[in-house]
This record gives C-alpha cells, sequence and structure tokens, in this order.
C-alpha cells in the first residue's frame, strides 16, 4: 500500500468552486480500481491549504488512476483554481 498526500493552494474566490469539484468527483476516485481510502484536509491556520490524502493498493494502481480520463478531468477543474504550484508525496508506512 502506498500513501499519496498532494498539498494545494487556492485563490480565495475559487474555494467553494474547488469544493464543489472535489464533492462531485469523491465518490468517483474512492470507487476507482486500487483506491482504499481518500480525503479531503484543510489547513487550520492557512484557509486556502488543502491536502488530498488517499491511499492506494499499489504505486501501479495510483499511475492507472494518474493516467485516467478521470484524473485528467478533475485535475483541469482543478488546476485553473491554483494560487501556487501543488506538491505532491507518495510515500510508504512504516
Amino acid at each position: 500500500m502506498i500513501t499519496r498526500i498532494v498539498k494545494m493552494g487556492f485563490v480565495p474566490d475559487k474555494i467553494e468552486a474547488f469544493l464543489e469539484v472535489f464533492e462531485q468527483n469523491k465518490d468517483k476516485i474512492r470507487g476507482f480500481d486500487g483506491c482504499m481510502h481518500v480525503e479531503l484536509l484543510r489547513d487550520i491556520h492557512q484557509s486556502n491549504q488543502f491536502f488530498t490524502y488517499s491511499h492506494w493498493e499499489s504505486e501501479e494502481h495510483l499511475n492507472n488512476y494518474r493516467n485516467s480520463s478521470l484524473f485528467k478531468g478533475v485535475w483541469a477543474n482543478t488546476k485553473n483554481k491554483f494560487s501556487q504550484k501543488p506538491e505532491a508525496w507518495s510515500v510508504n508506512q512504516i
């Protein structure tokens, strides 16, 4: 299993639109082959900073998602709302 953490900063007046995109797609992402968990977190000190936190059966499953039309659609509707370059990490539990 791997965990994927993605940090995203949003233009303040685009946050509600991003939350709608996430709400509309979270169940589809959770249902994607190999996805075991996905959640959205918000920084308590910087309200425009969000993190997606997901668990995948393997890196192959994550890559299949990242190459899917689902991801491409979600990402296209998300990246135009960023205030900064996103950061991402794929990690294993020790």
